[in-house]
């Protein structure tokens, strides 16, 4: 059926690309791959389907986002194994996925149909005033492999809400699932060039897309790094630049936080797809009175945790990471940080496979280590200490990244002292799971700009247009 849609067609130009489920190395299937010329004619098409795109009612368009959305649910059965065996998820995130994408279809529908512009009081008997919102143009959506299909989810929908026509990339390494959600989206009636789709090397499918004259906006997830390059290539065309790039998140526990709940939070924030989440709780700060009982009933829910593919039946806790090189990543940051003096609470696993990373809880790791700096992007994290909410909140806002951050407490009035004072974009209270479609999602420093998700992310997309009317 073809990997590449170009122009309403499905095709495998260039060359082919096998995808492997990093549980065992086994091929679940493979991508055409192209390059320069394949972006280039994709970014063609969605210049050329733009203008009729634009004016299409937004009824009709809202029509066809729900007919996907009604897709993807049906197909989530079948697509989300395949989500689950290339990105090496547990059977039931897959799946979820794939259900949670659908959402974002549905409210950017529903979204579609309000009103979009304003009427200003005038100042003069024979003026009027008005603001109207158009779309902004083609987007470049690019996306990266630990949620595939959700994270372009939340870029497509508000933007093919808007009006936009859209050029997408997915990672190379789980290209499957998210193929197969835009082949939901073009069952569901979408026009020839709305939305295009191209599998590449990353900076070469990048740069062509942002070369292109059409392309307006260009939406991005992924490290801050990357983020950065994307930002200066976006400038040279005053593209404008979405970007949803690291986090740091840090998980405090105050005294008076409910430890049970507090644990079962921090299992979910710390260990949701093995712990490759840019929302996921990175370091957790817990109060000197009740650090060491929170720390052991850490412990030993992570000592219980099963290991293991995540397809296989009975479902285990936790699945392998997306490849070797980040299981290496996440030993050496544990590995560093105990031969510097850190402890680790937790027992020792027997790895089922190379790309399998030990779930892992430290303590008494130093502050200059990177366990406690970097974004750790696996099962492993430090719990660390603080006496006063002005010590918490120094702790959790010493990094230059400001994506999500959590805190369980009982007290109402802290609730808001703390909430206001994060700098981070996304506040979960005595709440692990704060992804929805109808809130804004992003960050702030060095964690992004723009906002996706709700009323905010369909403006993203959209450009104001100021209309002043002689009477």
């Amino acid at each position: 059926m073809g990997t590449t849609l170009i122009n309403g067609q499905w095709s495998d130009p260039g060359g082919h690309r096998d995808v492997r489920n990093p549980a065992d190395g086994s091929v679940v299937g493979w991508v055409g791959y192209g390059g320069r010329a394949e972006a280039t004619a994709a970014a063609d098409a969605a210049a050329a389907a733009f203008p009729a795109w634009a004016d299409t009612p937004a009824r009709a368009r809202a029509d066809i986002l729900s007919r996907a959305a009604d897709l993807i649910r049906d197909r989530a059965e079948q697509i989300g194994p395949l989500l689950a065996k290339e990105a090496g998820k547990r059977l039931p995130e897959g799946i979820g996925e794939l259900k949670f994408s659908a959402e974002y279809f549905q409210w950017f529908a529903e979204e579609a149909r309000r009103p979009a512009g304003s009427v200003h009081p005038n100042e003069a008997g024979d003026r009027r005033h008005l603001s109207i919102r158009r779309p902004a143009g083609v987007v470049a959506s690019l996306t990266p492999w630990n949620f595939p299909c959700s994270i372009q989810a939340r870029k497509l929908a508000p933007a093919l809400a808007a009006g936009c026509t859209v050029v997408a990339r997915v990672s190379d390494k789980a290209p499957l699932a998210a193929t197969e959600m835009i082949r939901c989206l073009q069952d569901a009636g979408l026009p020839p060039g709305v939305l295009n789709l191209v599998h590449g090397p990353a900076a070469e499918v990048t740069d062509a897309y942002l070369a292109h004259p059409a392309v307006r906006v260009v939406s991005f997830t992924g490290s801050t790094e990357v983020g950065r390059s994307i930002m200066a290539k976006a400038s040279e065309r005053v593209v404008r630049p979405l970007l949803e790039l690291g986090g740091n998140a840090p998980f405090i526990v105050f005294e008076d936080a409910d430890l049970d709940a507090a644990v079962e939070g921090a299992m979910l924030a710390k260990f949701r797809n093995t712990g490759q989440s840019c929302i996921g709780a990175n370091r957790f700060l817990v109060h000197a009175d009740v650090q060491q009982e929170f720390a052991g009933k850490l412990a030993a829910a992570v000592n219980a945790m099963s290991l293991g593919d995540g397809t296989a039946d009975p479902v285990p806790d936790l699945g392998p990471c997306i490849d070797e090189a980040r299981v290496r990543a996440v030993r050496s940051l544990v590995d560093e940080a105990l031969a510097a003096g850190a402890k680790k609470i937790t027992k020792d696993f027997a790895l089922p496979g190379a790309a399998f990373a030990e779930p892992a809880i430290l303590v008494d790791v130093p502050a200059h280590a990177g366990l406690a700096r970097e974004e750790v992007f696996g099962p492993a994290a430090g719990i660390f200490s603080f006496r006063t909410e002005a010590e918490a909140l120094a702790l959790a806002n010493s990094t230059e990244m400001g994506l999500a951050a959590y805190f369980y407490t009982r007290d109402q009035s802290r609730v808001w002292r703390i909430a206001e004072h994060l700098d981070n974009g996304i506040v979960g209270i005595n709440n692990a799971l704060p992804s929805v479609a109808f809130a804004p999602m992003g960050g702030t420093k060095q964690s992004g700009l723009g906002r996706e998700g709700a009323a905010a992310g369909l403006e993203e997309f959209e450009e104001v247009r100021y209309l002043a009317l002689g009477v």
